[in-house]
């Protein structure tokens, strides 16, 4: 693999040309319920890498990955894949097997960020706040009713989920049996905590530099699918309108989740603020969105980063990767 690197291990280009001339292959698609939002990212993704100047291909990655992989000599993968699958560690342990590097997290920080429950143990291990709560297993009896240390409002979601996909906030009692047989529909485990009023916020994480947080207002207050990925159904401001040591908290805690579950590359770390200025967690994404709507590409932006630049940023990551199997190999 001909890789351009510096002591200090793979660098953005310069005027000297891209990072690498080995083959990319951009991982898109895959059958979780994101598929269509990860089909998104990997064309914008993979559109980047040409006009960069790599030698790029983009994959659908359905039951012949393997064979795809090797039809097309492979080198690097790129990784644009969402939910269960593609941001649990399953990708990365078979690409690992197949000794090709790959962008972002490794096997073990993807299958914990991936499990929303055991996320929050680890952060609350470490004293970061998340919202209280428990899990609830699909293969054990569900609670018929609103457990009694917790009061309404609830979030329940499936564990391992993304693009809130199940989620629902359960504000009656009747709403209760309904939404956790809807989150156990796309997973084994429900995550219930408590719903956290205020704002809501994010911050990115790229390859250990926090990049500005973003502010979401979403119509309703809710920040759905559909407030997600359609233009025009959300606000977003960034840098976020917060005072400077609210900011340098989010900062602060956004980079210690990201170094305590072990992330690579880009990290995305969503927040809840109550109305009195105090964040809580909610959880960290391994592999966040790269569409046009994104909020990665957008806190990019705003630190000088267009998006191809941040790309290559990204790509980054699978050749530190390289560099670390093959001083495994000597």
């Amino acid at each position: 693999m001909r890789v351009r690197t510096t002591g200090r291990g793979a660098e953005p280009a310069s005027a000297s040309g891209p990072l690498t001339h080995a083959r990319i292959g951009v991982l898109m698609g895959g059958r979780s319920a994101e598929r269509d939002i990860s089909l998104r990212t990997g064309r914008a993704v993979h559109q980047a890498l040409l006009r960069k100047g790599y030698d790029a291909v983009a994959l659908d990655a359905d039951e012949r990955v393997v064979e795809q992989l090797h039809e097309h000599k492979v080198e690097l993968v790129f990784l644009a894949l969402h939910g269960p699958g593609g941001e649990d560690g399953a990708i990365q342990g078979l690409l690992e097997t197949l000794g090709i590097p790959y962008t972002g997290s490794g096997i073990r920080a993807s299958a914990i960020a991936m499990h929303k429950g055991v996320t929050k143990t680890l952060l609350q291990w470490a004293h970061i706040p998340v919202p209280g709560g428990l899990v609830v297993v699909r293969d054990r009896p569900l609670p018929k009713r609103v457990p009694a240390h917790l009061a309404l409002p609830l979030v329940v979601k499936p564990a391992s989920q993304g693009s809130t996909i199940g989620v629902t906030i359960v504000r009656k009692p009747s709403q209760w049996m309904e939404a956790l047989e809807r989150a156990l529909e796309h997973d084994t485990d429900a995550i219930v905590e408590t719903y956290i009023p205020g704002r809501e916020v994010t911050v990115s994480v790229l390859s250990g530099t926090v990049l500005p947080a973003v502010e979401i207002l979403a119509p309703g207050g809710f920040y759905d699918f559909s407030a997600k990925y359609q233009k025009g159904q959300t606000e977003y401001r960034c840098p976020a309108p917060l005072a400077s040591p609210l900011v340098r908290r989010l900062a602060d805690w956004a980079r210690r989740s990201y170094e305590l579950i072990g992330c690579e590359g880009a990290a995305r770390v969503d927040f809840r603020i109550t109305p009195r200025g105090k964040p809580y967690v909610l959880e960290i994404n391994t592999t966040p969105g790269m569409t046009e709507t994104s909020l990665l590409p957008m806190a990019a932006a705003r630190a000088g980063m267009d998006y191809d630049t941040l790309t290559e940023r990204i790509l980054a990551s699978a050749l530190s990767r390289a560099e670390r199997m093959k001083a495994l190999e000597r």
